[in-house]
């Protein structure tokens, strides 16, 4: 069975769980200032409370192992990048790749074996890797950004 992103859907889930959207929007950014959401809106300029997300994440790794039954790799690799970085750069979601990071820099995250094709063409594209010990080129290990925090 492939693996498939699961999309952000805050209609369905504000009728699933019985509010109305604008409440659902106010947990969200309740729960994102308090440390426990962590946000990443699309490349459009401006924003509010009520703008949509492109990604949600739990703000830490450690709280997935907590609340999920299950915890999916990629995000807990995509967790972790947006964590580490979140506090000293803008994140941004990318189309091309994962995340725009600070209006230059995309950025593809992924194990060992992520290779460039999704960001082959792009200028200052980077291959963030999990399960590797040292980078070369635009590929970085990702344990490295545990060290900008």
């Amino acid at each position: 069975m492939k693996n498939e992103k699961l999309q952000l859907n805050l209609t369905n889930l504000s009728k699933k769980i019985g509010i109305n959207r604008k409440t659902l929007y106010l947990y969200i950014h309740y729960l994102t200032v308090g440390d426990i959401f962590q946000k990443v809106m699309p490349q459009a300029k401006g924003g509010t409370v009520f703008s949509k997300p492109s990604k949600l994440y739990l703000n830490n790794t450690n709280l997935s192992y907590t609340y999920c039954n299950h915890q999916d790799i990629g995000t807990l690799r995509e967790s972790f990048f947006v964590n580490q970085l979140s506090s000293s750069y803008e994140i941004k979601y990318s189309k091309v790749g994962d995340f725009l990071v600070d209006e230059k820099y995309i950025v593809e995250i992924g194990g060992k074996n992520k290779s460039f094709k999704q960001i082959k063409d792009v200028l200052n594209s980077f291959v963030i890797a999990d399960d590797i010990e040292v980078g070369f080129g635009n590929k970085i290990p990702l344990w490295l950004f545990g060290f900008l925090y």
